[in-house]
C-alpha cells in the first residue's frame, strides 16, 4: 500500500496562491472574473505567464502546460495551485512531470473534471493530499456559492478540520458504513487511467465518482468497465455526486440511477448517491487522500480528519 499521504500546510490570509492552466484553453475574461473571485478570498493570486497560451484547443504545448504546473509547485513564493479550468489536456501531461520533485514541496492543488488526472497522480505518486474542488476560470468565474466559498477557504485554512456531505438517496446500505481513504473524481477520466501506469491505487478506498454531458448508456459502459477491471471489489464504500443528464431528461435521469443500481448491487458495500460535488452542483470541495466514512443510515459523507497540517 501507498504510504498515508502529507497534508500540506494550512492557508494564511494574505498568502499568495498560483493558478495554471494545465488543460483546455482559457477565456480572458473568465480568467480575469475568476482571479478576482479568488483574489476576495484573501489571498494574492499569481497567474502563470502563459495561462492564456492556445495550441488548438489545449492553454498551449503539452511541454509548456507541464513546465508551468511544475514551476507552480517549486515556486516558494505559491503557497497553494488552483487550476483554471478542465476540458481536456491534463492526462497528456502526466509523463512530463517530476513528481519527486512536486513531493518535496507538498501544497494544496485543486481542481476537477479533467484535473482527476492530476488529482489521483498527486496522491499516488507524490503521497500528498489533494483536493477535488471549483476551478477558476469555470466555478470562480461563474460565481461560487457563498456556502462553496466559506467550505474551500475553511479546509485551506484549517478552520475546518471535519465535516460531512448528505446525499440525496441510498443506492445500497452494505453493512451500513464503510470507512477508508478517499479517492475518484470524473467518472469517464478514471476509466481512462485504466491500464495506464498512472492508474489509481482504489484498494480500500472510499469512491467518489461523478460526471456531466453522458448518456445514461454511457454511464452504465463505465461502470462496467470499473466493475470487470475489478475496481468496484476493490473499495470499502461509494459516493456518488448529483450526476446529470446530457439534456436534463428526467428518463435519463431515472436510467442512470438504475443503472448505478445494477453495477453495484452485488458489491455488499454502502452506495450514497447526489453528493453536492463536481459538475452541475454547488461543488463543495472534496479533500482526497484523508479519511472519510459513509453512513448509509443518515446518508452522510463523512470526512473525519483535518485535509491540511
Amino acid at each position: 500500500m501507498n504510504p498515508k499521504p502529507i497534508k500540506p500546510p494550512a492557508l494564511r490570509p494574505g498568502d499568495t496562491v498560483g493558478v495554471v492552466a494545465p488543460a483546455a484553453a482559457v477565456e480572458r475574461e473568465h480568467l480575469e472574473r475568476g482571479v478576482n473571485a479568488l483574489a476576495s478570498m484573501g489571498f494574492r493570486v499569481k497567474v502563470s505567464e502563459r495561462v492564456l497560451s492556445r495550441s488548438g484547443i489545449l492553454a498551449g504545448d503539452d511541454r509548456d502546460r507541464a513546465d508551468e504546473l511544475q514551476a507552480c509547485f517549486a515556486d516558494p513564493e505559491v503557497k497553494a495551485v488552483f487550476g483554471a479550468r478542465g476540458g481536456y489536456g491534463c492526462g497528456r501531461l502526466l509523463p512530463m512531470l517530476d513528481f519527486a520533485a512536486i513531493a518535496r514541496t507538498p501544497k494544496p492543488f485543486i481542481g476537477f473534471s479533467d484535473a482527476t488526472f492530476l488529482l489521483t497522480t498527486l496522491i499516488d505518486r507524490c503521497a500528498m493530499v489533494s483536493f477535488h474542488g471549483p476551478m477558476v476560470a469555470m466555478d470562480f468565474a461563474r460565481g461560487l456559492t457563498p456556502r462553496s466559498f466559506e467550505h474551500l477557504r475553511g479546509l485551506l485554512s484549517g478552520e475546518i478540520r471535519e465535516f460531512e456531505l448528505e446525499a440525496r438517496e441510498v443506492v445500497h446500505r452494505g453493512a451500513h458504513a464503510a470507512e477508508g481513504e478517499l479517492t475518484g473524481g470524473c467518472l469517464s477520466v478514471l476509466v481512462a487511467m485504466l491500464g495506464t501506469p498512472y492508474a489509481p491505487d482504489f484498494r480500500g478506498k472510499i469512491l467518489f465518482l461523478e460526471d456531466t454531458g453522458e448518456r445514461a448508456y454511457r454511464i452504465d459502459r463505465m461502470l462496467v468497465q470499473l466493475r470487470q477491471a475489478g475496481v468496484l471489489e476493490q473499495v470499502a464504500g461509494i459516493a456518488i455526486g448529483a450526476i446529470r443528464p446530457v439534456d436534463g431528461s428526467a428518463d435519463e435521469q431515472r436510467l442512470i440511477a438504475r443503472f448505478v443500481a445494477e453495477q453495484t448491487e452485488s458489491l455488499g458495500i454502502p452506495v450514497l448517491f447526489g453528493i453536492e460535488a463536481g459538475h452541475g452542483t454547488e461543488n463543495l470541495t472534496i479533500p482526497f487522500g484523508v479519511r472519510g466514512r459513509i453512513d448509509a443510515g443518515v446518508r452522510r459523507l463523512k470526512i473525519i480528519e483535518a485535509a491540511v497540517s
